[in-house]
């Protein structure tokens, strides 16, 4: 590894700043995209969470950036308008030591009308979600031909929430010479698509570890039930005592439950979803950030590139439904080289996920029951991968000997109507 910044390519000013925050040395993804960029290379980027992604597309871009032009000189897409803060408050943090940089972040949820007072003075940098950017195309108050390099962040989180046809419409809005960069953590067959059709001899870079979930992570599951789930959560955070722990819920109203019976056990919480006002949202991650409350929580709109220093614990309050889910619930914690442990709260019926989660990471969590709290006193046992088996085998069975049943029902039913005709 390159033993600074300086050596990629990243001028002295520019340095200073990340020195300034503690950051002195290239991760891996940053080594290895950073030089190409400033070449002015396409490229496909493919790391998981927490390697320092965002770091690998906003220092060259700055490099480039040409403070004595107005225009839009560069476009950060993203799936979230979390995400859109977080990039461009990194990127603020780094012009602190260059002057006449603009960086304008547009997101819903945001007063339309200030945007496009914003829009109307010098902005070199926009990070953008693809919504909102689409209605001030619309509008006509945002003009992207002058865009020379369009990047693309978390991509397969837009196409897992359905924003590929924005994105087309928007890169469509682009000059053709622009430079794409691609940044994704999986790379499912719509998105490679999306790159041969848009992007001109990309370079593929590739950052994976021998999981696809980050090593500093220590993952456990708790085998527990659904009306046990409180008890036992309530339990790990006086035992485990988070400095910032981040709680995952399925739904909203299962967020909304669990906040309130955290407040109400009297822990510093804040909830985080769809059904909160921009301002509140914004409110609860600043209070979160300055580490004014322990504990978030959210639903998954909040795992979607969610950035906060210093997070050392996530709970699976309920198991996520896809493998990327968890992979991006879990990667809050343990970023860029940081310890972290994450809790999946595991109920019979979710057994068919776990499974699923253990074969997409290609890991076999460790697995663990607290007598007495996740499970009743008197079941004294640690379910192991066999019984699980046995489970599902004996599901399986019972399945055949009733199928079996119905058939001999049904033939003897079949020989009596046929001995009352003769």
């Amino acid at each position: 590894m390159l033993s600074d910044f300086l050596q990629l390519g990243i001028s002295k000013d520019i340095n200073n700043s990340l020195k300034s925050y503690g950051i002195t040395k290239p991760t891996k993804i940053q080594e290895l995209t950073i030089p190409p960029i400033l070449q002015g290379k396409e490229i496909i980027a493919q790391a998981q969470t927490g390697t320092g992604k965002t770091l690998a597309f906003l220092l060259p871009i700055l490099e480039k950036i040409d403070v004595a032009s107005s225009e839009i000189q560069a476009l950060i897409l993203t799936p979230t308008r979390e995400l859109a803060q977080q990039i461009a408050k990194e990127a603020k943090k780094l012009i602190e030591n260059l002057d006449g940089v603009n960086i304008l972040s547009i997101y819903g949820g945001q007063d339309v009308a200030h945007q496009l007072k914003k829009l109307k003075g010098a902005q070199h940098i926009v990070v953008a979600t693809p919504g909102r950017l689409l209605d001030h195309i619309r509008r006509e108050s945002v003009d992207l031909s002058t865009v020379q390099t369009l990047i693309l962040d978390e991509a397969d989180q837009m196409l897992h929430m359905g924003f590929l046809p924005e994105v087309e419409n928007i890169i469509f809005e682009t000059m053709s010479t622009r430079q794409t960069l691609l940044f994704s953590a999986t790379m499912p067959s719509e998105i490679r698509k999306l790159a041969n059709k848009y992007m001109n001899n990309p370079e593929t870079i590739q950052v994976v570890t021998k999981r696809i979930t980050v090593d500093e992570i220590n993952q456990i599951v708790i085998e527990t039930t659904d009306r046990r789930k409180q008890e036992t959560l309530l339990y790990l955070l006086e035992e485990q005592k988070p400095f910032l722990g981040i709680i995952f819920c399925r739904t909203k109203i299962r967020a909304k439950k669990l906040y309130d019976v955290l407040r109400s056990n009297g822990y510093e919480v804040d909830e985080l979803h769809g059904d909160l006002t921009q301002a509140k949202r914004e409110k609860a991650m600043k209070r979160f950030r300055e580490a004014k409350i322990q504990l978030l929580v959210a639903t998954d709109v909040a795992a979607r590139g969610l950035d906060v220093e210093g997070v050392t614990h996530v709970f699976n309050y309920d198991i996520p439904h896809d493998v990327e889910s968890y992979v991006h619930r879990i990667g809050r914690t343990g970023r860029a080289g940081g310890d972290g442990v994450a809790y999946t709260l595991v109920a019979p019926k979710d057994l068919d996920f776990l499974r699923m989660i253990e074969k997409g990471i290609k890991q076999v969590l460790v697995k663990k029951s607290i007598i007495g709290v996740s499970i009743p006193e008197k079941e004294k046992y640690s379910r192991k991968d066999e019984s699980i088996s046995k489970q599902h085998t004996n599901k399986k069975s019972s399945r055949i000997n009733s199928g079996k049943k119905k058939v001999r029902q049904e033939q003897s039913s079949g020989k009596r109507r046929n001995q009352r005709k003769r």
